[in-house]
């Protein structure tokens, strides 16, 4: 298939925004890392770092709309909808375009449910949040297989999330340890 200076200019739009979408994905899922240990920011740190958490969630939406509207309008593949909405369903790629899926399915199960975080029970909202722990690896081998195999630059960004986001949860994991230690002490003096 000849590809148009349009269908040119949609390709690499689409891979742009691609990449911003995994890097956005990336700091957004660190940040949410970060505010939910006990070690977590206090006072206007958090504030801040809170504030953060949204207001890149927003850009993160915008760049991933942007993303899959250019990735279907690019016409160079059959990426339909349907493909968009229901995992594994693509006529190309349709595993990794599937994990793709997976991952914007996972977001907007987030998004809405933390829209409706102040009518919802908050066990229910937390557990949702967590899926995010699925979206974020759906998210980059979704990247890594499809848009960066043969794209350095592109591979080492992905990599280079891969890294950071890894890193924010072995810290997570570690301030865990800290927080069992103290619920045991708390519990054993209670019982004595």
């Amino acid at each position: 298939m000849a590809r148009t200076m349009t269908g040119e200019t949609l390709w690499y739009f689409s891979r742009a925004t691609g990449v911003v979408t995994l890097v956005l994905l990336t700091i957004v899922s660190i940040l949410g890392v970060i505010t939910a240990g006990r070690r977590r920011p206090r006072g206007e740190q958090a504030t801040i770092v809170m504030a953060m958490h949204r207001w890149l969630s927003l850009g993160l939406l915008a760049f991933l709309v942007a993303h899959i509207v250019t990735a279907i309008a690019d016409g160079y593949v059959s990426l339909g909808w349907l493909g968009v909405v229901l995992p594994f369903t693509s006529d190309y790629e349709p595993m990794w375009v599937g994990l793709g899926t997976v991952a914007v399915d996972l977001m907007v199960a987030v998004l809405v449910t933390s829209l409706l975080r102040p009518r919802i029970n908050p066990r229910t909202w937390r557990i949702v949040h967590w899926t995010s722990y699925l979206m974020w690896p759906s998210a980059v081998v979704h990247a890594l297989v499809l848009s960066t195999s043969n794209q350095p630059l592109l591979q080492w960004i992905s990599i280079a999330c891969a890294v950071a986001f890894g890193c924010a949860v072995a810290w997570r994991l570690m301030a865990g340890h800290d927080d069992r230690d103290r619920r045991a002490a708390i519990a054993a003096q209670e019982w004595s």
